[in-house]
């Protein structure tokens, strides 16, 4: 028997999952830092700072309680967290490494066929040296080990110590012991990682299942394709695999999208009690990252929210839609709308340069009122003083 699921308790349950339906006040501390993001899975890093870099900017939308500083002391001091790849630079739970062992072995044959391809032959002459030095002086950053004579040129022109240092990284033999600058520190993966999350070895079924059941679980409801893509740690035919023969633990449900269609998908039987009555996300608007991993598969977003959003960073100027870094608006179980704005540290303004509302959402004067008090607490929170509205900043006024 298929559960049919309305559009709105979709949305509510998905947010629900994504630490979105609560109330962002509420206290956190170091234990509650972490229960979140063990909670969502991972929290994706960025160095772009347009208003504040990805991360903390992620955590904060969903707990204004938050600090940065905790963040720093679970990833350097406890240890409790590492950072590695999901779909792309992420913060993880230190207790998922030995699950990452297994991408670390799936990585490497495809890193070294395809960094032959961008670099050349030779690209990997200074791997053993690179290793050796950091197993016998210690953590090291990129700077530490350039060779004088080398000619940048992007990623793709790395010198040989830098390459060594992140195919050292990308394959679990190194890991980031810290940012300084946000520049990483390298040191042995056996250094950083504490010995009871580093040792531990997972089978391959162990790894699979673990990969599909706790995708799932964070997402709510999912096809295979979603479960394989929220880690990117296994492929669509392993998920398609697991869900096959599990079958008796997973729940057929019928999705309703916001345009009529509906979209058939798997829930974990036993969280439906809980997952089935979620809660009514609080009608405050919250500014998201342009990482947020509610919208991180964005045909997810557009089905559930109806919120088309792509990030134009690499769009000339021109052919923009919208603008160069522009961050979406939730309020309570909708997306209302899209800012293009930058924080001036200069002059300690949050300057908004743009709104765009959806069709349908009306710029009222509540809810112009409940933007406004929320980008104040954003701009204390990137260490602005105030919010300037450049003229015309009211697209369609």
């Amino acid at each position: 028997m298929t559960i049919l699921i309305e559009n709105e308790r979709a949305r509510r349950m998905f947010l629900e999952r994504q630490g979105l339906a609560a109330a962002p006040n509420r206290a956190l501390g170091l234990q509650g830092l972490q229960r979140l993001i063990e909670d969502l899975g991972f929290v994706q890093v960025d160095s772009v700072q347009t208003v504040e870099r990805a991360h903390h900017q992620i955590l904060f939308s969903r707990n204004q309680t938050y600090r940065r500083e905790d963040l720093v002391r679970l990833l350097e001091k406890e240890r409790s967290l590492f950072e590695h790849w999901t779909h792309d630079a992420s913060v993880i739970p230190s207790a998922f490494f030995p699950y990452w062992k297994h991408r670390f072995v799936r990585r490497e044959a495809k890193i070294m066929e395809n960094w032959a391809k961008w670099q050349g032959e030779g690209f990997d002459r200074a791997f053993e040296a690179t290793y050796q030095r950091i197993r016998t002086l210690g953590a090291t950053m990129s700077r530490d080990v350039k060779a004088e004579d080398h000619k940048g040129g992007g990623w793709w022109n790395w010198h040989p110590s830098k390459t060594a240092l992140e195919f050292l990284w990308h394959t679990g033999k190194l890991a980031i012991a810290r940012r300084e600058n946000f520049q990483k520190v390298y040191d042995l993966a056996e250094r950083v990682i504490p010995p009871h999350h580093y040792e531990p070895e997972v089978s391959h079924d162990e790894f699979v299942d673990w990969a599909c059941r706790s995708a799932l679980s964070r997402l709510g409801f999912a096809t295979h394709g979603e479960i394989a893509a929220f880690w990117a740690l296994v492929s669509p035919q392993e998920a398609k695999t697991w869900v096959d023969s599990h079958r008796e633990e997973l729940q057929l449900v019928s999705i309703a999208c916001v345009d009529g269609t509906s979209r058939p998908s798997f829930a974990l039987k036993e969280q439906l009690p809980a997952i089935l009555e979620p809660p009514v996300p609080p009608q405050r608007i919250r500014v998201l990252s342009p990482f947020d991993p509610l919208l991180r598969d964005r045909n997810r977003a557009e089905r559930l929210f109806g919120f088309f959003y792509r990030i134009e960073i690499f769009v000339p100027e021109p052919k923009r839609q919208y603008g160069y870094y522009v961050f979406p608006l939730l309020e309570g179980d909708r997306m209302i709308g899209r800012i293009d704005m930058k924080a001036d540290r200069k002059t300690s303004v949050l300057g908004i340069k743009r709104l765009w509302l959806e069709p349908g959402v009306k710029p009222s004067t509540g809810r112009l009122e409940r933007l406004n008090a929320e980008l104040l607490r954003l701009a204390r929170f990137t260490g602005v003083e105030g919010v300037n509205y450049a003229d015309g900043w009211l697209a369609g006024a």
